[in-house]
């Protein structure tokens, strides 16, 4: 029992980090940082302002994909088309977590 709870917890992190490298890869990290805010709000409060709300997920994914304002403040967040939408279902994910 340990074991697969010790290999669940590996999994789990290997997919934390591959989406952070995704957040890394796409440029989000640029105005996003986990713990803090920098030009947009740190993840971790993004993640909390959404705990609960089975629509976060889509509602991120349509932000990440088109953009979005006045939620965070005056500060606009820019769309980012090139991300496809597996990509930004990871994205949304991952930020949900944690």
């Amino acid at each position: 029992m340990k074991s697969i709870v010790i290999a669940m917890l590996a999994l789990t992190a290997g997919i934390a980090s591959a989406d952070q490298s995704l957040a890394q890869k796409n440029g989000c990290m640029s105005c996003h940082q986990i713990e803090k805010k920098v030009v947009g709000p740190a993840y971790r409060d993004v993640a909390r302002k959404y705990k609960g709300d089975t629509q976060a997920p889509a509602h991120l994914v349509n932000v990440i994909r088109k953009g979005g304002k006045g939620v965070w403040g005056p500060m606009p967040m820019p769309a980012h088309p090139q991300v496809s939408d597996e990509n930004a279902k990871k994205l949304a994910g991952w930020i949900l977590s944690l």
